[in-house]
This record gives structure tokens, sequence and C-alpha cells, in this order.
């Protein structure tokens, strides 16, 4: 007769390991009495023949039974201070051993819980100072480090994806109406719909470079191949190419280059961010207005300064102009404020150079400066 198929065994339950006090309590314990073993062998072996060699040197006589009285008295003494001693002594060092290991099993259980939380998505748990010593505070300072920056990860990528969905509303929707309006018949194929779908679809091939080239910046992946360069050649470059917008806008574009240091700087780079800081004045700056950009040697750097005469910026934005898709003015429609990403690009491509860039302003309506800072090159290298 033959049988059927063998039937698999239950899996077995997740083993439970004994926790991490108990384990040290328990290393401890072996510790504790292997020392107390060794030091009653020790003891016994080598106790009597230093208490003979006292009584030999005391040079007192004593009868065979004097001897053995007193041989007894000090194994007496031994079983019975030893012992105790060393049960003392192993009783309170378990004693402090599981004071310890408990702290240190709050500690860790403290390390552990808010790892959890920060794995399930809990971006703001924080870790106080464990009170164990230097090392256990580096190691709470590194956690709350690593979840602030997990924290501004995440910020930044649901401010991103928002941004990003903002952004691609208005072509889309501009999009779809016409699309739909064909259909009905509202409309016709002619020139006027053609304009409006290219620059719709032109509007989302910019807004999907621009976020390309804001991601490179940001993760530190663009090519920088500084050569030395004069500055006023920079400066003239950039004139020249954005006079025909100015132009067409009727606002007057000077430059105020001066003689100075050569820096060290990537030339179709440097022209970007010079680039990108005239057409943000541009943007901001009415028709009959004035920029000036001009740079100047200050010491081992060199400046280019971008000035305009336009609609300014509140203080209170001041420290976000920089940010992606930040607009001081949130009322500008998206078509005359850009795409949001330029600045950002621009410092990126600043720091890129190993430079700096600011913004000041007075106030709204009293125009703005942006300041670029980097290094000029070195006499080796002129």
């Amino acid at each position: 007769m033959s049988s059927g198929p063998a039937v698999p065994a239950a899996p077995a339950g997740p083993v439970r390991r004994s926790g991490f006090a108990a384990r040290l309590l328990a290393a401890q314990g072996i510790v504790l009495v292997a020392m107390a073993l060794t030091t009653w062998l020790v003891a016994s072996a080598v106790g009597p023949g230093i208490f003979h060699d006292h009584l030999r040197r005391a040079g007192t006589a004593h009868t065979a039974a004097e001897a053995e009285h007193v041989d007894q008295a000090f194994t007496s003494a031994m079983l019975l201070s030893l012992p105790v001693a060393l049960l003392a002594a192993v009783v309170f060092a378990l004693a402090v051993t599981w004071y310890l290991s408990r702290r240190l099993q709050r500690s860790v259980a403290r390390v552990a819980g808010a790892a959890a939380e920060v794995a399930a998505g809990d971006y703001g748990s924080r870790l106080p100072l464990l009170g164990l010593g230097g090392e256990f505070d580096r190691l709470a300072a590194t956690f709350n480090a690593l979840a602030e920056q997990l924290e501004a990860v995440e910020s930044t990528r649901r401010r991103m994806l928002a941004d990003l969905a903002h952004e691609m509303r208005t072509p889309l929707a501009t999009l779809e109406a016409h699309i739909e309006a064909l259909e009905d018949g509202v409309r016709t194929l002619d020139e006027d719909t053609f304009a409006v779908l290219r620059s719709s679809t032109g509007r989302l091939g910019r807004l999907a470079q621009d976020v390309s080239a804001v991601s490179r910046a940001e993760e530190g992946r663009l090519e920088v191949d500084p050569h030395p360069v004069d500055p006023a050649l920079l400066v003239a470059d950039a004139v020249r190419a954005a006079g025909e917008r100015y132009r067409d806008k009727g606002v007057a574009l000077r430059s105020q280059p001066s003689a100075g240091r050569p820096v060290l700087a990537d030339a179709a780079r440097m022209g970007q961010v010079l680039g990108n800081l005239l057409d943000n004045a541009l943007r901001h700056t009415p028709p009959g207005g004035t920029v000036t950009v001009g740079c100047r040697a200050a010491g081992d750097w060199t400046e280019f300064e971008v000035r305009d005469t336009g609609e300014g910026i509140d203080p209170d934005h001041l420290a976000h102009v920089f940010d992606r898709f930040y607009r001081a003015d949130p009322a500008r429609s998206r078509a005359q404020g850009g795409s949001g990403i330029g600045l950002t690009i621009t410092r990126a491509l600043v720091r890129a150079h190993g430079g700096s860039i600011r913004a000041h302003s007075a106030g709204r309506g009293r125009g703005a400066v942006f300041t670029v800072r980097v290094p000029a090159a070195p006499r080796r290298e002129r």
C-alpha cells in the first residue's frame, strides 16, 4: 500500500531571542563567575605558602599540635571570608551591570524606535542626548542630522512635484482647450492656432529642460572646464547676446567693465550665468528702465554685478529668490515670470566655480542688484 505525499511540517514560529540587557548580563555573569573561581584557586594555591613563610620568619617555635591548629585556623578563615567576599563582589558587580545594561537597552530601543519612525516616513523624529558618553551623543547628533536631511529632501520633493504640476497645468489646459475647439469646429487649424499650440508645447519642452538642468546642478553633475578668462570680455559677450531683447522691450542695457585680473572660469558657463541674470533683470524691469552690468576686482576675487531699476524685491523674499520655482510675486503670470528655475541654475553654476552669489534690494519699486563672486586666476595660470 503506497503512502501519500509527505505533509511538510508546519513552519516554526519566529525564534524569540533574549534581549540585549539579558545577554549582556549573562555574559557579565559568566565573566564574574570565572573571575571568582580563578581568585579562589589562586588564593588556595598561594595563600598557605605565604602564611607559612611569614610564620617561619617570625621565628616563633610551635609544637606539632599548635602548627596543626594554626593551619586549621588559616584554612577556616579562608573558607569563610573568601567565598563571602567573592559572592558579595559578584552580586554587586551584577547589580551594576544590570543597571548599565538596562540603560543601554533603553537607549538602543530609542534609537531603534526613532529609526523605525523615519523608515515609516515620519522624518520629524529626533533623538535626545542619551547621556551614555560622547560616542552615544555623537550617534544621536548624527541620527538627528540624517533625519533633518531626509525631512528637507522629502519637503523639496513634495514641493517640486506640486510646482511641476502647477507649471504644467497651464500649457496642458491650453492644449486641451484648443484641441477640443478644433474637434467641435469652433476653431480652425490656422496660423494663430498653430502659434498657440507651438507656444504651449515649447513651454513644456523648456520646463523639461530646466528641470533636468537644475537636477544635474543640485546633484553636482555640472561639467565645468575653467580657464583664465578676461572678465570684461565675458560682460561684453553677455551684453551683445541680450542686446536685441532689451531693445525690443525698450529697456536700456549698459556695461561698466573695469580692468582687472583674469578669472578662472568656464567661459560658456559664466556666459550662461550672466545671461540668466540679464534675462531675470529684463523680466522685472519695465520699459524705460535701465539695467547695468559690470565687473570689478576684489582682492583675489572678481565680482560681476547686474543692477536694474525695476520692481525690486521685498526683504522677506531675498532669502528665497534662488529657490527653485520660487516667485516673489505669486500674482505674476507664468508666461511673464519664466519657469522659476533660472536663478537656481545660476547659483549652482556659480558654486561649481567655487564662487558665491547674493541678491540685494532696497524694497519694492527700488530695483535689485545681483552680485556674483568668482575666484581670480592664479598668476601662474594667466
